[in-house]
């Protein structure tokens, strides 16, 4: 959840550690986090054509997972992807 919000508290549980460009997107719902940690691009983005940073950097991590921490308590909370993705899904 973001920082701005009730329930965006600092905890490693609330946290993704994305570069700028995958922050970004994530922010502007461009991809998505399910519950289950895979990866989602948005539909439109994911049949846009416009070079390989888009194509690489974007679109080839749709189906993906994510790389987490070998603490399961250092893991990002299931819940609060499944609330983000849902906003991620309904734009």
């Amino acid at each position: 959840m973001p920082d701005s919000e009730d329930r965006g508290v600092a905890a490693v549980s609330n946290g993704l550690s994305l570069c700028k460009i995958h922050h970004a997107a994530y922010d502007q719902h461009l991809i998505g986090i399910r519950s289950d940690y895979v990866i989602e691009v948005r539909p439109d983005i994911l049949h846009e054509v416009d070079g390989p940073m888009l194509k690489h950097g974007i679109q080839e991590m749709h189906g993906g997972t994510l790389n987490l921490p070998p603490r399961r308590a250092d893991h990002p909370s299931r819940h609060l992807l499944e609330e983000r993705y849902k906003r991620f899904i309904a734009t």
